[in-house]
C-alpha cells in the first residue's frame, strides 16, 4: 500500500503544472503577488489554444527558477474567467497579455513555442542590461542557451551610452549585461571599455571564434548592424520564431535538431555543415532547422519523407527561387551542391501540377509550369486570375460564378484564369495569404498585378473589368448585365 501511495505521489509531482490557473474571484488578488506575469486567455475548445498549451507549460518550466521571477498563468474565458476576459477585451483565442504587479502593461506579440516564449519573457523583466559583479555571476549569465552581449565599462563613456540605448531597444530579442568590476575586466585582459558577443556554449565549434569584440564607432546604427551581421555566426539554429532573421540567399540543412535531448548528435551534423560553410560565408546564409518544426517548408520543396538521420538540404536564392540538393548528404556532396549553386548550374525547383493536355475552356487552368505563358507572356489580353484551394468553401462558392464570368469574357480581350495555390508555387509579386485571392493583370503592365478586393457577384466582376480593361469591351456592360438578368429569369 505504501508503495502505491509513494508511486501516486511521484506521478502527481511529475505532472504538476508550473502554470497557475486563475478565475474571476482571485484574478486581481493573485496577480498582485507576482512581479511579472504572462497570462493566456483561452477557450477549451479552441484548436490554437490546444496547440499552444504544451508549449506554454514547457515555457513555464523553463522560467521556474529565473531571477527576476516570471510567472505564467491561464484564464478559461468560457467558465470561471468570463468577467476577466470581458474586462480585458479578449475577443479571440488564445490571447496573451503581460502584467506587472497585477497591472496590465502590454499585449504579448512574441513567439508561440516554448523556448521563444521563455526567451521573450526573460527579456521583459529587470533592467535591459543585467549588472554582473563577480566571475560567478558572469559564468551564470553565459550558461544560458542564448547569445550573450556583455559591455565591460570602467566609467561613463559614449560607448556605454550606445550600449545601453541598443540594449533598451533590442531587449526582447537579445540578452545584454554590463560589467564594471576590476575583477571581470582583468579576467578578460581588458585595459579599456569593450563590448563582447559570446556565443552559447552548445554552439561553440572550431570553425569560428566563440566570442567577438565590437570594433566599430560608438554609434547606435553601427553597433546594431554589427549585432545583426554577427548574431547568428556561420551556421545557427534557425527556429520558428527566428525565421525572419535569416535572409536570402539561404541554405538550410533540415534534420533531427534537438539540443535538449541530443546535443552531441545535433552538432555531429552541424560540424560537417560548418566545415563547408566557412568557405562560402560571403556568398550565402547558412542554418540548421528541425525537420519536425518545418514540415511546411519541406512540403514547399516537394520533399517525400525518407527515414534517414542525414540532413536534407534546400536553398533559396536572393530572388527566392528554390533549389534542392538531390544527392544524399555528405561533406563532398554538400560542397559540390554549393559550388554549382553559386555558379548558376542548378535548375530551380518548381512545385507544379502537370500542364493540362487540353486548356480550351472559358476559364484557363494555370499551373506553375505554364503560369508565364498564360499570364505574363499573354500580352494580347488582360488576365483576371483566381488563386484558390480545393478545400476552401468560399472558393467552391465562387467556382460557378467564375466559370460563368469566363463564358461572358470568351470573346473579349480578357482571359479568366484560376490556379490551385496549394499545389503550385505562386510567383512574386503575387501575395496569397488566404483563399480565394484574386488579381487583375493588365496586358500593358504585366509586372504590376493589382489585388482585387471588390464584390464577388458576377455583375461586380463585369463592372470591374469594364472599368479596368485595357481595350474597351466589345459588348457593352449594360448588354452583358441585361443578358445575365434574362438568363437568371429563365432559370427561375
Amino acid at each position: 500500500m505504501i508503495v502505491y501511495i509513494l508511486l501516486a505521489s511521484v506521478i502527481n509531482f511529475s505532472t504538476a503544472s508550473d502554470v497557475i490557473e486563475l478565475n474571476d474571484a482571485e484574478f486581481q488578488s493573485r496577480l498582485t503577488q507576482y512581479e511579472t506575469t504572462l497570462v493566456m486567455f483561452y477557450a477549451p475548445w479552441c484548436g490554437h489554444c490546444k496547440k499552444l498549451k504544451p508549449e506554454f507549460e514547457k515555457a513555464a518550466s523553463l522560467l521556474r527558477s529565473h531571477d527576476p521571477p516570471v510567472t505564467l498563468a491561464k484564464v478559461d474565458c468560457t467558465e470561471g474567467g468570463k468577467e476577466t476576459c470581458n474586462k480585458f477585451s479578449v475577443s479571440g483565442y488564445p490571447t496573451l497579455k503581460i502584467f506587472k504587479d497585477g497591472e496590465f502593461t502590454k499585449e504579448y506579440n512574441g513567439p508561440r513555442e516554448a523556448s521563444g516564449i521563455a526567451k521573450h519573457m526573460k527579456n521583459q523583466v529587470g533592467p535591459s542590461a543585467k549588472t554582473l559583479e563577480t566571475i560567478d555571476q558572469f559564468k551564470q549569465f553565459l550558461s544560458e542557451p542564448d547569445l550573450s552581449i556583455v559591455g565591460f565599462f570602467k566609467e561613463q563613456s559614449a560607448l556605454k551610452d550606445t550600449f545601453i540605448k541598443v540594449a533598451d531597444k533590442l531587449r526582447e530579442k537579445l540578452r545584454f549585461a554590463v560589467a564594471f568590476s576590476e575583477e571581470l575586466l582583468k579576467e578578460h585582459k581588458l585595459k579599456e571599455d569593450a563590448i563582447i558577443l559570446f556565443r552559447p556554449h552548445h554552439l561553440h565549434n572550431k570553425f569560428e571564434p566563440s566570442q567577438l569584440m565590437y570594433d566599430g564607432p560608438p554609434k547606435m546604427d553601427s553597433f546594431e548592424q554589427w549585432l545583426k551581421d554577427n548574431q547568428h555566426g556561420l551556421v545557427d539554429h534557425r527556429m520558428r520564431d527566428t525565421v525572419d532573421e535569416f535572409k536570402n540567399p539561404l541554405i538550410v540543412a533540415y534534420y533531427k535538431v534537438d539540443y535538449e535531448r541530443n546535443a552531441k548528435g545535433t552538432n555531429y551534423w552541424r560540424n560537417r555543415i560548418l566545415k563547408v560553410a566557412q568557405n562560402f560565408a560571403q556568398d550565402f546564409t547558412f542554418a540548421i532547422s528541425s525537420k519536425d518544426d518545418f514540415q511546411h517548408e519541406l512540403n514547399e520543396f516537394g520533399y517525400d519523407y525518407v527515414p534517414s538521420e542525414k540532413p536534407i538540404v534546400f536553398a533559396r536564392s536572393k530572388d527566392n527561387k528554390k533549389f534542392v540538393m538531390g544527392e544524399e548528404f555528405s561533406v563532398e556532396n554538400f560542397e559540390s551542391f554549393i559550388k554549382k549553386l553559386k555558379a548558376g548550374e542548378i535548375e530551380p525547383y518548381l512545385k507544379s501540377e502537370a500542364v493540362p493536355e487540353s486548356n480550351d475552356k472559358p476559364v484557363k487552368i494555370a499551373v506553375a509550369k505554364n503560369f508565364d505563358d498564360i499570364v505574363i507572356n499573354n500580352k494580347e489580353k488582360d488576365v483576371f486570375i483566381e488563386f484558390y484551394a480545393p478545400w476552401c468553401g468560399h472558393c467552391k462558392k465562387l467556382s460557378p460564378i467564375w466559370d460563368e464570368l469566363g463564358e461572358k469574357m470568351a470573346e473579349e480581350d480578357v482571359e479568366i484564369v484560376k490556379m490551385d495555390a496549394t499545389n503550385n508555387d505562386v510567383p512574386a509579386p503575387y501575395d496569397v495569404r488566404g483563399f480565394p485571392t484574386l488579381y487583375w493583370v493588365p496586358s500593358n503592365d504585366k509586372e504590376n498585378p493589382q489585388a482585387y478586393s471588390g464584390g464577388r457577384d458576377l455583375n461586380d466582376f463585369i463592372k470591374y473589368i469594364s472599368k479596368h480593361a485595357t481595350n474597351e469591351l466589345k459588348t457593352t456592360i449594360e448588354v452583358v448585365i441585361q443578358n445575365q438578368r434574362m438568363n437568371s429569369k429563365r432559370v427561375v
